[in-house]
C-alpha cells in the first residue's frame, strides 16, 4: 500500500515518515492530508481511483509512530462499515504500507472539496463534541464528485470493484 501524504502531514510525521519512496502514481494509491478543526488534528485520507474518503478527528502525533498500522486499521474499518471487503481497494497489510509525497494535483483537489464538505457537516452537528463521527463519515461517502467529465459516487465506485 502506497500512501501519499501532503507536505503538511510529512512535517508532522517528522523522522516517523522514515525514507520517502518515490514510485509511479497509481489508482489504489491512498491520499493522506491533516487539517485543523477547532484547534483539534483531524487526518483525511482519500483512495486515489474511487475517492473513497476516511476522516478521523482529534488525532494525536503518538498514533502516526505506526502510520501503517493506523491507516490500514482505519481503511479496513471504514470499508467493513460499508459492508465491503477490507482488501477491495488494495492490499491492507500494515507493515508494507510505503510513504511517498503526492502526485496528483487532481486527487488534492478533491481532497480539498472533502475537507470543507467535513468541516461543514462537523459545524452543523454542533461541533467536534457532538458530530457523530460515522454519520460524517457515511455522508462524505455518498457525496457527488466531478470527475472525467461525469459525477461519481465514492461508495458507488468502491462497490463496483471486484473484491
Amino acid at each position: 500500500m502506497l500512501l501519499r501524504c501532503t507536505t503538511r502531514l510529512l512535517k508532522l510525521m517528522g523522522s516517523r515518515a522514515g525514507v520517502l519512496d518515490d514510485p509511479e502514481p497509481g489508482g489504489d494509491d491512498w491520499y493522506a492530508n491533516v487539517f485543523i478543526t477547532e484547534r483539534r488534528k483531524c487526518l483525511l485520507l482519500v483512495h486515489a481511483d474511487t475517492l473513497f474518503p476516511v476522516l478521523d478527528t482529534d488525532i494525536h502525533v503518538a498514533q502516526l509512530d505506526d502510520v501503517g498500522l493506523y491507516v490500514t486499521t482505519l481503511i479496513v474499518d471504514a470499508l467493513s462499515s460499508e459492508g465491503l471487503s477490507g482488501t477491495v481497494l488494495g492490499p491492507t497489510d500494515p507493515s508494507r504500507v510505503q510513504v511517498a509525497k503526492t502526485a496528483s494535483r487532481s486527487v488534492l483537489g478533491h481532497m480539498n472539496e472533502i475537507t470543507f464538505e467535513a468541516q461543514h457537516l462537523i459545524a452543523h452537528s454542533g461541533g467536534l463534541q457532538r458530530a457523530d463521527l460515522d454519520s460524517v463519515n457515511r455522508q462524505l461517502r455518498r457525496g457527488l464528485h466531478a470527475r472525467g467529465g461525469e459525477y461519481v459516487v465514492p461508495l458507488e465506485l468502491a462497490a463496483a470493484r471486484p473484491a
